[in-house]
């Protein structure tokens, strides 16, 4: 049985087709069908991994190491299952796999076309990620809006399938219903508009999910049916703003969808099987003391406004945490460029750095990941206050990087202590490029071949990681205190400063197997309450099902920083 769901867009982007399309797929896992995730990219670019992460999103890595859109995470999150690389393409994988065939003499002399070969390669591409998945059924998320000349192959795909096995395939229209201030009152006309730009395709809808503010109320439901050629009201389904994107799966629940996606593609009864996930839903929505978590980095700003998009499995990662003690979180974003006295944006607004003091206030705070000198010496400054300080931290990829560098400064007395990626001349490289990455920089290949994917770590059992780690064990089975982690990054500790630094108290808590790369630090609980740094990324196996340890003592940690706090005030 293979059977297609077709996710597609209409009006804006970033209505929430990925959530959509995650939250069907937990529904009908539910049910107990086979589900799994695919999410197709318009871009040219083969894979997310050289994009713009403030302009495109996070960059998610799988555990076979491709470097993909953030929706896969949240495919991950919301299934609570591993996808592979075969889960995410582009328009550049696309292309860059039939010109091999093409070159290959696959076609056998054959003229090749854009159509039809281009949508028949993007259908075998969605058919590797059924057999590799061993999936009934694949939801299929279409990058972008109906209308967009970038999508149109893609569109034409689902329309050559739908057209082949119309009982095997249906096409859900994700639209939104604005509600302007100045009329107060809820607007059809641009899912009219989106729906007869898909009827343009070829293609009409099963299902048109309403994005906006609130429900949609029937007098627009029934304009809706009238005007976009609906068969069946109940196949209009109102996905209205909630605060917990998790609670999106049981909004559509309640209105059916799961049944009528059934009766559509002759689907087998299943015995449904027992989800946790209302019972979590409940628990996230319960009122809840409010801990206050900062996050420095240098991805947020995108002319006057604040995105977030850049950490979303950070984010998400820390709320599961949170919840998990009990907690709700309170994030603030704090831009490491306004700690630094040599930034060029300070410069140019005439403004004077911000004082680190302002991290008093929070009770734990994340440096994730990034890349390049912007946010370094404002990042480092932010460590070494919070390490001072007794703040509990957790650096993440360049965030233990960044501890590593200011452990050397200040605590060895390094003083131009640095990383090769920031400052290639430093006297001291305590962060220096992984000896087999220097080939690839030499050679200016940078598309997906720094380190990537899953790799083992050997913990030291004297460490606060090792404890951890063993005390959860549903994220990662501890085997020979080792776990696996999935990692993204070309620059690493230098094992030339490592004696010096276990000497002055920073422990190695984490190593490859071969004990050549260091993959963890920290700080002894005596010392710091929670100061841990890891070269790995435990946001991208965070789970709201399934939270990763590491957060949830992290969070732990930051809540006995808010007892502390009440106790001094």
């Amino acid at each position: 049985m293979k059977k297609y769901i077709f996710v597609v867009g209409g009006v804006i982007s970033g209505l929430g087709k990925g959530i959509t399309s995650a939250s069907i797929a937990r529904l009908l896992k539910d049910k107990g069908y086979k589900v799994t995730n695919v999410k197709i990219d318009a871009y040219v670019n083969v894979d997310a991994g050289t994009m713009n992460p403030t302009e495109h999103g996070e960059v998610f890595v799988t555990d076979d190491g491709l470097e993909t859109d953030q929706d896969i995470g949240n495919y991950e999150r919301f299934l609570n299952q591993t996808l592979t690389r075969e889960n995410y393409t582009t328009t550049g994988k696309i292309y860059q796999s039939l010109i091999k065939k093409e070159r290959n003499l696959y076609f056998g002399g054959k003229c090749v076309e854009v159509v039809p070969h281009i949508p028949l390669e993007i259908i075998d591409e969605i058919d590797k990620a059924i057999e590799k998945n061993k999936a009934e059924i694949v939801i299929v998320e279409i990058g972008g809006t109906i209308g967009e000349y970038q999508n149109i192959l893609f569109i034409e795909a689902a329309r050559m399938l739908k057209y082949k096995h119309p009982k095997d395939v249906l096409i859900t229209l994700v639209s939104y219903i604005p509600i302007p201030k100045t009329l107060g009152e809820m607007k059809t006309k641009p899912t009219q508009y989106a729906s007869r730009t898909l009827n343009g395709t070829g293609i009409q809808a099963d299902f048109i999910i309403c994005r906006g503010e609130k429900m949609i109320d029937k007098p627009r439901m029934d304009r809706l049916a009238l005007l976009c050629n609906m068969k069946f009201k109940k196949d209009i389904i109102s996905a209205p703003d909630v605060e917990n994107i998790y609670e999106v799966p049981l909004i559509l629940k309640k209105q059916g969808i799961v049944e009528s996606i059934i009766e559509k593609l002759h689907l087998p009864k299943r015995k449904a099987k027992n989800s946790r996930w209302a019972d979590f839903v409940k628990k996230a929505k319960k009122k809840k003391k409010k801990i206050k978590i900062g996050i420095v980095g240098k991805y947020f700003a995108t002319g006057d406004y604040v995105l977030t998009d850049s950490y979303v499995s950070v984010i998400e990662a820390v709320k599961h945490g949170c919840w998990t003690n009990n907690l709700d979180p309170e994030f603030s974003w704090i831009n490491a460029d306004d700690f630094d006295p040599t930034s060029l944006k300070l410069r140019r607004t005439r403004k004077n750095p911000k004082s680190v003091r302002i991290l008093s206030k929070f009770d734990g705070v994340v440096v994730p990941q990034g890349w390049g000198s912007r946010g370094t010496e404002g990042k480092i400054k932010a460590i070494q206050y919070l390490r001072e300080n007794k703040i509990p931290y957790l650096g993440l990829c360049f965030g233990m990087q960044m501890a590593v560098i200011e452990f050397a400064r200040n605590v060895l007395g390094l003083k131009n202590a640095n990383s090769e990626e920031v400052n290639p001349k430093t006297k001291h490289p305590v962060i220096h490029i992984i000896h087999s990455q220097k080939k690839y920089l030499n050679q200016h290949q940078y598309g997906g071949t720094i380190r990537l994917g899953a790799y083992p770590c050997k913990l030291n059992k004297d460490s606060i990681l090792f404890s951890i780690y063993k005390n959860n064990l549903t994220i990662n089975q501890l085997s020979n205190e080792t776990v696996s982690e999935r990692h993204r990054h070309r620059y690493e500790f230098n094992n030339k400063y490592r004696k010096q630094m276990e000497e002055k108290g920073l422990i190695i808590a984490g190593t490859s197997p071969d004990n050549k790369l260091v993959e963890a630090i920290e700080l002894p609980r005596d010392i710091h309450p929670f100061f841990v740094g890891v070269q790995f990324h435990p946001e991208y196996k965070s789970r709201p099902l399934d939270p990763h340890p590491i957060f949830v003592e992290f969070i732990k940690a930051a809540k006995n920083q808010v007892m502390k706090n009440r106790l001094e005030i």
